[in-house]
């Protein structure tokens, strides 16, 4: 087990991290601007359960592998993007299926579907992968018992850390959702299937063309 000065410094250096927005962050509010409070927790519920995942590759050895070879990391990368643009062009369709050329309120996803595909966006972020194999490393020590005990317990801190600042992220973005609803007088609603198709199918081109191959080439 590590040292409790380890666990600490690991949850600070942690915490530190998870709070930068990044393309986690950004679902989790998208989810909850076109849903609502709910919604945007359930979804970080299911990044926070592909962590899990990531976890248990770690602790197999499955990381090294992807971290390894340029041709997995780049298969799980642009199959992550894949999914992204999958979910945006199926928000655009959901609410542009209006009658009298207006576009229709878009139909809410069920929650059980923003759990999964929670889940599946993180479980297709090579980078994730690349964080236990670059970051949490130095934060173990052989001497202090069996390294793959180590992974899970720092794995477990950064996924609860994880999943507090989702929950932030979600309610803030359901807060400024109503306000912009309140102050639009229902224009946003109308529209809100293309904010949210657009911001998926970037954060899926991001994806793809982002970090390219890592060994040099």
């Amino acid at each position: 087990m590590p040292t409790l000065h380890t666990l600490l410094l690991f949850a600070a250096t942690a915490a530190a991290l998870v709070a930068i927005p990044g393309p986690n962050h950004l679902y989790i509010a998208t989810r909850a601007v076109a849903q609502d409070r709910r919604a945007g927790i359930v979804s970080g519920l299911g990044v926070e359960t592909g962590t899990l995942v990531h976890i248990a590759a770690a602790a197999g050895g499955l990381s090294a592998l992807i971290a390894s070879s340029a041709t997995a990391f780049d298969a799980v990368r642009y199959a992550g993007a894949a999914y992204l643009v999958l979910l945006g062009v199926r928000a655009l369709r959901a609410g542009s299926a209006g009658t009298g050329g207006e576009a229709a309120p878009p139909v809410p996803v069920s929650l059980r579907r923003v759990y999964r595909d929670g889940i599946v966006v993180n479980v297709l972020n090579p980078k994730v992968a690349l964080f236990f194999l670059a970051f949490l490393p130095q934060f173990l020590d052989p001497e202090r018992g069996t390294v793959v005990l180590q992974v899970v317990t720092l794995g477990l801190v950064l996924a609860a850390l994880g999943l507090l600042s989702n929950v932030v992220c979600a309610v803030a973005a359901d807060r400024v959702a109503r306000r912009l609803r309140a102050r639009s007088g229902g224009v946003l609603a109308g529209r809100g299937h293309l904010l949210t198709g657009g911001i998926y199918v970037g954060l899926g081109a991001v994806a793809a063309l982002a970090g390219g191959r890592r060994h040099g080439a």
